[in-house]
């Protein structure tokens, strides 16, 4: 059995649920990497990753550093005499730094490579409406989620299930994954399987305004896809116009109904309770939404507060 020396790279809450699996399960972790403070919210306060929080509450050696070529960090990272290292939704490494233990580096992806390479594999696969995902180990390249694949572990998404719920499945699926991965390395029984790339790939698209914007002449299946997919961040968006004013409206939650209607497409059909709005071959119920500068309403506690005009569209 290998003697592992662990340093775990990570950044968000997705991460800390793994890197709390490997101190349960008594690996010797000796240094954690995250990214630098940075100012957030309004009151551009100084806000730490959901990683630091952790590595500050459980005493662990914590490094963060904003250049990762920068050779005090080198230093400093090779001080800690570390065979092996874990990332785990961080950032691009350099040679330097991935080559540098003995045993390698090695990444755990929320997806089934090589789909969904890059920023947004969970809301991807559903906003894409897959049946299926789950997640992969593999030891780091020079590349961006391409190199030779160790494990993978697969799920079944459900026609409901919203990109928070998967995260936190997939977050409990990718520490069972990387504890197995662990005792392989441990063993120094570890087979690869070399990613094979063709044309039929889906990719995790970096997520901004504009593919987070409801197209509302697509299908009913893919609204309802994009807006689950996009639950509960960074939320599918939209425009509401009543007469002269316009708001840009975040639909947190939705159901679908596949119906014939003769309303027009952005049609919305709204009674005290309940609104729902028209699409090609159906309508979008919305459960939940969040007009500007307000927090996010149940439908019913909203419609409470507001009339709108018959010729209110949605866009």
């Amino acid at each position: 059995m290998k003697q592992l020396r662990i340093v775990f790279m990570g950044t968000p809450e997705f991460a800390v649920g793994i890197l709390d699996t490997i101190i349960k399960n008594n690996y010797n972790v000796v240094g954690v990497i995250t990214a630098a403070d940075k100012p957030a919210g309004r009151g551009q306060k100084i806000k730490y990753s959901a990683v630091k929080e952790y590595a500050l509450e459980n005493k662990l050696t914590l490094l963060q550093p904003t250049n990762l070529k920068d050779e005090d960090f080198l230093s400093e990272l090779k001080a800690l005499n570390a065979n092996l290292q874990i990332v785990v939704a961080f950032r691009m490494l350099p040679e330097v730094v991935w080559k540098m233990p003995k045993l390698g580096t090695f990444n755990l992806h929320a997806s089934l490579l090589p789909n969904y390479r890059g920023a947004a594999p969970i809301n991807w696969a559903i906003i894409n409406g897959d049946t299926k995902t789950g997640v992969t180990t593999f030891f780091i390249d020079d590349k961006i989620d391409t190199g030779a694949m160790i494990l993978s572990s697969e799920i079944e998404i459900a026609l409901d299930e919203n990109a928070g719920q998967l995260h936190d499945r997939l977050m409990q699926l990718g520490s069972e994954t990387v504890l197995e991965t662990l005792a392989m390395i441990e063993k120094g029984n570890v087979s690869t399987t070399i990613q094979k790339d063709d044309s039929e790939i889906k990719t995790a698209y970096k997520l901004n305004k504009e593919n987070c914007k409801i197209d509302w002449t697509k299908s009913t299946i893919e609204i309802y896809n994009l807006i689950r997919g996009l639950s509960p961040y960074p939320s599918a968006w939209c425009f509401i116009g009543d007469k002269n004013e316009e708001w840009n409206v975040k639909i947190h939650e939705a159901k679908m109904t596949l119906e014939y209607h003769n309303y027009n497409i952005g049609s919305l059909i709204c009674s005290k309770k309940e609104m729902k709005i028209a699409t090609k071959d159906g309508f979008i119920q919305v459960l939940r939404l969040q007009f500007p500068g307000k927090k996010k309403m149940n439908t019913s506690e909203f419609l409470n507060g507001i009339t709108f005009s018959e010729s209110t569209k949605v866009y």
